[in-house]
Parts: structure tokens; C-alpha cells; sequence
């Protein structure tokens, strides 16, 4: 029997862009149910009653939760194929710090780049850049944070490129200037399809941060 698998899912979602770039990479094919931002429909709060958000995947019936979580759960259930995370133990820890240490910094320091003025918005883009340089850091000279291979750490953070932009709007900040690194690294992943198709336009992405929340 045939796997089943549904992507519950929001466009702008850059958590949900990265359980995509992980399925287009084991080609894995899905069913997607795009979802409101603020309506919550009655499949999303059934499969995901607790957070009630998304991304949830749900295969042949069950939910996974968490976005780097269930991109773990693709690479396990589908290990056939590109893998995703390294197979030695301690590269793997490695890799899951990087990963967290993305979902623990940029989202809030980067809400405040795009929410505070003044002297608050100055501090609030030197500790944005911080965490980049720091990324910078550890990816030195390598083509993707795994090494030659694209991978676990790459889809954690690759799809912030899609609020660059809006970042740097905002922010009053070149990414490119301050961080070059960086933006070759996340051009270098746009060259793969599985990222291409999966981030969306960052004009259309700055619109609707706007939009969402009232900046302008």
C-alpha cells in the first residue's frame, strides 16, 4: 500500500517551507492543504491540538508536529535517499544544536529589527547581525553547513532568505554587505529545485509581513 501523506501548511510559513524543501528532496510526493492564518480549520486542530499550527504532516493518519521535527521523521521514514542528517552520532548532535540555535534566535531578534525604532532598532540589528556572523562562522569556507552536502542545517535556515528582504527594508541593512557569506550560501541553495519552488517570492513575503504586522 501506497504511503499517504498531507501537508498541512501556510504559504508564508518559513517553517513550513522547510518540511517541503525535505520532502521535494526525498521526492516524496503529498497532498497539500493550504491553511488560514488565523482560521484554524478542524483538521489542523485535530491533528495538532495542542499548538494548533502549522506544519503538521500527517502519514497514513498520524501527525508529526514541529518542523524540525518532522523534517527528522522524513529523513528516518525515508532513508532511501538524500539523506538529510549526517549518520555519525556526534556530527548529528552537531547538526541539531545549529538547527536549534536558528529556532531559538532569528524569529524574535528578527521581529524586533522589523517592530522597534531608533536606538531599540539599532541594538536590535546588531544582535540580528550577530547571530548571521556567528552562522557565518561556523559555516566557513564550506559550500553547505553539513560540508559538500546540502542538508539538515541548510533547511533550517535557508528559507529566512525568503524575509531578507523584508529584513533589510525595515532594517536599514545590506545582508550582503554585512554578511556575504551568508547570501552566497543561501544563493548556492537556490539553485537546487527543492529550495527554488519552496520559497516564495521575498517582495510578495515583505508584503505580507506588512500586511500582518501593520508596518508601512
Amino acid at each position: 500500500m501506497a504511503d499517504e501523506v498531507v501537508l498541512l501548511d501556510y504559504w508564508a510559513s518559513v517553517f513550513g517551507m522547510r518540511v517541503r524543501i525535505a520532502l521535494a528532496e526525498k521526492g516524496i510526493k503529498y497532498e497539500y492543504k493550504e491553511q488560514g492564518l488565523r482560521y484554524k480549520s478542524d483538521l489542523l486542530l485535530k491533528m495538532n491540538p495542542v499548538h494548533k499550527k502549522v506544519p503538521v504532516l500527517i502519514h497514513n493518519g498520524k501527525p508529526v508536529c514541529e518542523s524540525l521535527i518532522i523534517v527528522q521523521y522524513i529523513d528516518e521514514v525515508w532513508n532511501d535517499k538524500s539523506p538529510l542528517l549526517p549518520s555519525d552520532p556526534y556530527q548529528r548532535a552537531h547538526a541539531r544544536f545549529w538547527a536549534d540555535f536558528i529556532d531559538q534566535k532569528i524569529q524574535g531578534v528578527g521581529r524586533k529589527v522589523l517592530a522597534t525604532k531608533g536606538e531599540e532598532l539599532e541594538a536590535a540589528k546588531n544582535d540580528f547581525l550577530e547571530i548571521f556572523k556567528t552562522l557565518e562562522g561556523e559555516l566557513g569556507d564550506k559550500p553547505y553547513f553539513g560540508g559538500e552536502t546540502f542538508g539538515f542545517v541548510d533547511i533550517a535556515l535557508v528559507t529566512f532568505y525568503s524575509r531578507f528582504y523584508v529584513y533589510e527594508t525595515f532594517g536599514r541593512l545590506s545582508m550582503e554587505v554585512e554578511c556575504p557569506k551568508i547570501v552566497a550560501w543561501a544563493k548556492r541553495c537556490m539553485q537546487r529545485e527543492s529550495v527554488a519552488k519552496s520559497l516564495p517570492d521575498q517582495k510578495k513575503v515583505c508584503e505580507f509581513v506588512v500586511q500582518l504586522l501593520g508596518l508601512g
